[in-house]
């Protein structure tokens, strides 16, 4: 008993223990004004925005007071244990230290935020949370094709910002390139086909061409990086069963399926309106008929 009352006369174990007490009252309060921030904010990026706030003072005030208590003079004749103390606890708990490391980055170099559409750790999706452990992502792709959501929502640690590369589909520039082939006869008229290509690409993409060259050159200034041609390009292939002409075009990073589809259609059309000049191809097998046998026994 008297060996349990000298520790906690001990002044480290004192200054320990309200160490400890600071940081779960700290913890605690965290929680509990994200709870009233919950109830009071109606608008959900403002709420978003102010909960993480809470957290973010909240986490800063806890390494604040362990680099206070550690720097007291009462603690220097206790360096070497409080430096095996450390070495273990970050040795053990490596990872999640990572993650929290990962999260003030994040935080602060704005590598991606909640809206952004981002590739990390071979995940793509869409970031629906980042809390100071985990990004949350509503996955997509899978067995889903093209940018659909699979349905599953993935938790990848923050500590992954430091292993790998991330993909940003809509940081600083929201568009992205994407390509669809037309594939046509020898037969057909290949400048008309050219000319109803590139018209249709012109005239439903003027509105991405126009808000994309605004951001585009925002980059230039920003990034030491070449200027691009933003309007939609053309390019022809010839291959042993078609002409394949080649659309290259700029648009939404959300809306690239539905552009694809948009296109495709108004092109077919327009291809089904010229009578015959110019033929859509496809694959075709010839299937040849055995010639008769005619076969005479003798006896």
């Amino acid at each position: 008993m008297d060996t349990v009352l000298d520790l906690f006369e001990n002044p480290m174990v004192v200054k320990l223990a309200k160490l400890v007490m600071w940081i779960l009252f700290i913890i605690l309060s965290i929680g509990f004004i994200r709870k009233i921030l919950k109830k009071r904010i109606e608008n959900i990026s403002v709420r978003y925005k102010a909960q993480k706030g809470i957290e973010v003072i909240g986490y800063v005030l806890i390494i604040f007071l362990i680099l206070m208590a550690v720097t007291v003079d009462s603690f220097k004749d206790y360096t070497i244990i409080i430096g095996l103390f450390t070495a273990g606890i970050t040795f053990t708990l490596q990872e999640l230290i990572l993650s929290i490391a990962g999260s003030f980055y994040i935080f602060f170099v704005r590598v991606y935020k909640p809206g952004d559409r981002i590739e990390i750790n071979n995940i793509k999706g869409d970031v629906i949370d980042i809390d100071s452990i985990y990004t949350t992502i509503m996955e997509m792709g899978e067995w889903v094709s093209s940018d659909n959501y699979s349905g599953r929502i993935v938790k990848i640690s923050n500590a992954f910002v430091f292993k790998g590369p991330i993909k940003n589909y809509s940081m600083d520039f929201p568009f992205v390139w994407d390509e669809l082939n037309i594939l046509i006869t020898y037969g057909s008229d290949t400048t008309l086909a050219k000319k109803i290509v590139l018209n249709s690409a012109i005239e439903l993409l003027s509105e991405y061409t126009e808000k994309s060259k605004v951001k585009w050159k925002e980059m230039v200034e920003r990034y030491y990086i070449e200027n691009a041609t933003l309007e939609p390009t053309m390019a022809i292939n010839l291959t042993d069963n078609w002409i394949q002409l080649n659309l290259r075009y700029i648009t939404d990073y959300k809306r690239r399926r539905n552009t694809k589809h948009t296109l495709f259609e108004h092109i077919v059309q327009a291809i089904l309106n010229t009578n015959g000049k110019v033929n859509l191809a496809s694959t075709t097998l010839q299937l040849l008929p055995i010639p008769p046998i005619d076969i005479t026994l003798k006896k």
